[in-house]
């Protein structure tokens, strides 16, 4: 447990949540601060700052339950669909350092936005990256 985080804490007992799942390592509770009503998160009661810190085997199972929850959380919300969502350091909009994935029921129309404006690539950058990022990969 990180000393500071605020979802240690929940996992502590030391903050009240609404629990939607729990078992021994993985926890889901509603979001506070929903962008819509039955947003929830889904988190390992480990404490790893982000995916990549996250064991492999801890993720996988982390991983395995999010079906399952999302389902719920469609049915009860009538959601059109929803969004699955995890965000690493501050940069991408992580405000809380341990790893977590948000399950966000939408409806169409609902007004959040959820799509960036993509950009084609400059002339031959796609290729560059694409060969980096092999290269990088079989290095790992």
């Amino acid at each position: 447990m990180a000393g500071d985080c605020i979802f240690c804490k929940i996992v502590n007992g030391d903050i009240p949540c609404s629990k939607i799942y729990e078992e021994q390592r993985i926890l889901a509770f509603m979001d506070i601060n929903p962008l819509s009503p039955g947003h929830c998160l889904v988190i390992p009661k480990e404490h790893h700052a982000t995916l990549i810190d996250c064991p492999s085997d801890l993720l996988a199972e982390l991983a395995s339950r999010l079906p399952a929850i999302a389902q719920a959380v469609i049915a009860v919300t009538n959601a059109d669909g929803y969004n699955l969502l995890n965000n690493n350091h501050r940069s991408a909009g992580q405000l809380v350092d341990h790893v977590h994935f948000y399950i966000i029921p939408r409806k169409q129309g609902d007004g959040i936005i959820s799509h960036a404006k993509p950009s084609p690539y400059a002339p031959g950058q796609l290729e560059k990256l694409t060969t980096a990022i092999l290269a990088k990969l079989k290095s790992i």
